[in-house]
């Protein structure tokens, strides 16, 4: 975040740390939280509220000041703590509130108190300096920013229980990207150097199918081209593979606009709803369950459809869908674009319990989207998820050899 890198360049500002809902990780932000510590805070303040990015200073004072953001007409608050409650602080404004009150309370219960300046046996200070500190004096583990939401994260810490949740750097490949052939802006081989240098082993390109209404058309004998064009481009690759894919389209019946003669050939199947939207929950189960119990299926992609700040996404029984993808070993997608992030943390949750194997795509359009996986990897420690319950975490060989079976 750009806020963050210019005051990390002050020499006056020892540490700097976004908190609130960023830094929880959650879909939408209705404002900005900046940590700093520092012996010249008011050099800081006098900074901050003169950043180019700032179009008007709402508050300004020693400790405390609120700005608004000219791009996005968004407030930002900073504010400045001593080093000895820097942890406790960065634990009160991470949030959230309902954690938050969940931790005061287990704090009353062994004699203490708890505010953003510490953990406080009377007036002696126990613990402040990092949030470890803090949540040790409580008799409890670490929880991971994206957990604090209440869901029962505080009793597995207490408990000892909470997940190892999966990180960014477990991921090993990206398996839906869309190149010019049908919507997108780069072609094969762009979208496999730039996720090489990402660290990638393997990439799936994924084209739309022919009765995709928003994008090119693609015929049965463009997308043969194609699965040529990415033979050509694996020859110049060395240390990433690219798999064939398509992204078919559910029709209002369950079954998929590509013939299974083509299917068959793919490397990887994704099927997602494009159409078709005002169905009845019962019409739309039936449709990805459907698609999940086709053999040649692997992803079921942006389960519920849902657009943020655009379209709901559609009611579904999940209960069905969890046991057709977990019979047929049927992936649902966490999808990572800015605008979708479905499946959402609260069903990513229910599908870890159910066994149900997930994956993280970027659902890319261009190489510049590519980098949305961290937003994907986010939502999915929110969902708690760990690293064994992602399937692109996988190295190749093991990620064939699941598709396949």
């Amino acid at each position: 975040m750009k806020i963050k890198d210019q005051l990390t360049g002050e020499d006056y500002v020892d540490r700097v740390e976004i908190a609130g809902s960023i830094r929880r990780m959650k879909e939408t932000v209705g404002d900005i939280d900046v940590l700093v510590t520092t012996p010249k805070p008011l050099e800081v303040m006098d900074f901050f509220t003169k950043m180019d990015m700032v179009d008007d200073v709402v508050v300004s004072g020693p400790t405390k000041s609120t700005v608004r953001l000219k791009e996005t007409g968004m407030d930002v608050d900073i504010r400045t703590f001593d080093d000895k409650s820097f942890g406790s602080a960065l634990m009160y404004f991470t949030g959230s509130k309902e954690t938050n009150v969940e931790l005061r309370k287990l704090a009353i219960s062994i004699g203490y108190k708890l505010n953003e300046y510490g953990v406080f046996d009377g007036d002696e200070l126990v613990a402040g300096t990092t949030e470890e500190e803090v949540f040790n004096s409580l008799g409890m583990d670490y929880i991971e920013p994206e957990l604090r939401e209440n869901t029962g994260e505080v009793q597995a810490a207490i408990n000892r229980t909470l997940p190892k949740l999966v990180e960014l750097g477990d991921v090993s490949g990206d398996l839906q990207m869309h190149t010019n052939w049908s919507d997108g802006k780069n072609n094969i081989e762009e979208l496999a150097f730039k996720s090489q240098t990402m660290g990638y082993e393997y990439i799936a390109i994924t084209d739309h199918s022919m009765s995709i209404q928003t994008s090119k058309a693609r015929s049965e004998r463009q997308i043969k081209k194609q699965m040529d064009e990415v033979d050509s481009v694996n020859r110049k690759m060395d240390g990433l593979t690219v798999l064939k894919g398509v992204e078919a389209n559910i029709d209002s019946y369950g079954y998929l606009d590509v013939p299974d003669k083509i299917l068959q050939e793919m490397d990887i199947v994704i099927a997602g709803i494009h159409s078709g939207f005002k169905q009845n929950k019962h019409e739309l189960t039936r449709r990805i369950v459907a698609a999940a119990s086709n053999e040649h299926v692997n992803i079921i992609s942006h389960p519920t459809g849902r657009e943020i700040h655009g379209r709901n996404g559609y009611e579904l029984d999940f209960e069905k869908i969890f046991e057709a993808a977990k019979d047929n070993k049927t992936l649902l997608e966490i999808n990572s674009r800015k605008n979708r992030l479905d499946l959402r943390d609260m069903h990513i949750k229910q599908a870890v319990e159910n066994g149900v194997k997930l994956v993280i795509n970027t659902d890319s359009h261009s190489i510049n989207e590519l980098v949305n996986m961290e937003l994907g990897v986010g939502t999915a420690r929110r969902g708690w998820a760990k690293k064994e319950d992602i399937i692109n975490t996988l190295n190749l060989k093991d990620l064939l050899r699941y598709l396949k079976n």
